[in-house]
């Protein structure tokens, strides 16, 4: 019995001493974490921060003081006194809040998040202050594009396509628009529609009040006078301005330089009874392997424009030089036909300025001047090569470029498989003696290696053997007619120099009107 009552004695000592010890634990807490607090500070300075916490609205209290000295911001735990007590101290009680309201809230410290990056995190650059070249508000958008081609018969082909496209103002008040378009495509678009697509341009343009300024592939096109009128492709920089002069008078100027793509040339042939085509157009040289520019053609049948499209009036290969005339142009032997075009023509390096001023009075005076200059660089050839000997033959010839002929006959040695010719004197029936070449086989004389050109209709001495068993086209010399002595071939032993070439034209003229259904041109 007594140890019975002995066990539940010892379990309410144990327990009351625990229930005193958590309640003087709790007390204790509770002192830790008071917010309420009191502080001496002092008069002086005036503006002064009481706390690094924020203030709880309303808790702030100073005995002996009225709330108009001062003045608190609870949020940042600031006082600032108004009317500065005489004391050098005063006590104050508030109660503080657990956090600091102003202060920024993060789960993580930049610095130590920086650490933990297994790679270097991209950071945005600050955007800068403009410098002293201000670029201005230029947008730009396009695509870049590579391919890449292979095959079991093929190598490999790279490929490459660029289409930019940039338009803003550069500044404040300069308006720059450009179109880049590079497409590594070796080919020209086909001559069979109406309208053509260029894959390869750079075309920039800068413009500001009355002036602008063009650069890159430029398409100079001027119908405004009777004597001066053109349409080039070329390769340079345009600048036309616009000003008044006077309360009526306006001036206009244009100035062009450039680098031209081809040259221009006219062809004006007959039709072919029934012979819609092909017709293959001649250079300036007479050349007849050549690249057309695309789009520079214009053609006429008998005076009257024709279209380009296979619905249309005629198809044109651009790489051929091939003209084609459709079912809606039926061709006969009496169709005169005219043909403007430009050429791929990189014997000299050609280059081409053209001025034009317009000054206008009113509506009722135009006075205007031109000027165009075309010339070929001499002395800087592109794909023609000439040594001395042949530039002493072109300066020779004078204006006389259409006899360019320079005669091609080179020594070699025999070989069955090729066809050579011997020199032989022979006389004329002018009694007059020359030398011409005739085709030979013998080793044993002194042998030729010559190239033939199409000279034209009566124009060589020389005519395709049709009876020869060689392997390839063997010429025949032909004599010249007895009667008249002039030549009966087609060929001649020679080749085509081309000469440089210049072109001025100056044009002055002028308009007025004056009334009642007169006017002066």
């Amino acid at each position: 019995m007594s140890q019975r009552r002995t066990l539940p004695l010892r379990r309410s000592i144990s327990l009351i001493c625990l229930c005193l010890s958590l309640a003087f634990s709790t007390a204790g807490q509770v002192d830790a974490v008071g917010n309420l607090r009191w502080k001496a500070v002092g008069t002086r300075p005036i503006h002064q921060r009481i706390d690094t916490l924020s203030i709880a609205p309303g808790s702030l209290r100073i005995p002996g003081i009225p709330d108009t000295a001062y003045t608190f911001d609870a949020v940042s735990a600031t006082l600032r006194w108004r009317h500065p007590p005489t004391a050098d101290s005063v006590w104050l009680s508030y109660r503080v809040l657990p956090v600091r309201l102003d202060d920024p809230v993060r789960h993580m410290r930049f610095d130590t998040v920086m650490g933990k990056f297994v790679v270097t995190p991209l950071i945005a650059p600050q955007r800068r202050t403009p410098g002293p070249l201000d670029v201005g508000d230029v947008k730009y958008n396009g695509s870049l594009g590579r391919g890449l081609s292979f095959g079991n018969r093929q190598d490999v082909v790279l490929n490459s396509t660029l289409n930019l496209q940039i338009n803003g103002y550069l500044g404040d008040s300069i308006l720059v628009s450009a179109a880049i378009s590079d497409n590594n495509i070796p080919i020209q678009p086909d001559g069979n529609t109406q309208n053509l697509n260029e894959f390869d341009r750079v075309f920039l343009s800068f413009s500001k009040d009355a002036w602008k300024l063009d650069m890159g592939d430029l398409d100079l096109r001027q119908s405004g006078s009777y004597f001066l009128n053109f349409y080039k492709r070329l390769q340079g920089a345009l600048f036309e301005t616009e000003q008044r002069m006077g309360p009526a008078g306006r001036n206009r100027t244009v100035a062009a330089a450039a680098v031209a793509k081809g040259k221009f040339t006219r062809n004006v042939f007959q039709g072919q009874e029934g012979n819609q085509g092909p017709y293959r157009l001649k250079g300036a040289n007479g050349e007849l392997f050549f690249i057309v520019l695309a789009g520079t053609e214009r053609v006429w049948i008998d005076g009257v424009m024709m279209q380009r499209g296979q619905d249309q009036d005629y198809v044109i290969n651009y790489n051929t030089a091939e003209l084609t005339f459709t079912p809606r142009q039926m061709i006969t032997k009496d169709r005169r036909i005219q043909v403007e075009f430009e050429y791929a023509d990189r014997n000299f390096l050609n280059t081409q300025v053209y001025l034009h001023d317009e000054f206008r009075y009113g509506e009722r005076l135009k006075v205007r001047a031109g000027a165009f200059l075309n010339t070929d660089a001499r002395n800087a050839p592109v794909n023609q090569t000439l040594d001395r000997s042949q530039k002493q033959f072109l300066a020779d010839l004078g204006d006389s470029i259409r006899h360019s002929f320079y005669p091609s006959a080179f020594v070699d040695t025999f070989s069955p498989g090729r066809i050579l010719y011997e020199k032989r004197d022979t006389l004329l029936p002018s009694g007059r003696r020359d030398s011409v070449f005739v085709f030979s086989r013998d080793p044993a004389k002194r042998l030729y290696t010559l190239s033939f050109i199409d000279a034209g209709e009566g124009r060589g001495h020389y005519l395709p053997d049709l009876g020869t068993a060689a392997n390839g086209k063997v010429y025949r010399w032909v004599a010249p007619d007895p009667v008249t002595g002039a030549p009966r071939g087609r060929y001649l032993p020679a080749s085509l120099l081309v000469a440089p070439r210049q072109q001025q034209v100056f044009m002055a003229g002028a308009d007025l009107d004056a009334g009642k259904g007169l006017s002066l041109r």
